[in-house]
């Protein structure tokens, strides 16, 4: 299957593929991190969006959509 290019979110909302461009830029706007922040965290925690955003809402206090 090829890469819809016109889907500019990611394919698997569930998960982060810090990997793909697209998917990079719509984590850190999801989370209101840079580029580097998301990569970090997910390196710490792996790639499970709700555990990228629980471990963000823990690390800053603040919510995280």
């Amino acid at each position: 299957m090829s890469d819809d290019l016109q889907n500019r979110g990611p394919q698997d909302r569930s998960r982060i593929n810090v990997s793909e461009a697209h998917e990079l830029r719509y984590w850190t706007k999801e989370f209101g991190v840079t580029e580097d922040q998301l990569r970090k965290v997910v390196q710490a925690v792996g790639v499970s969006a709700s555990a990228v955003r629980e471990h963000l809402k823990n690390q800053t206090g603040a919510k995280h959509s």
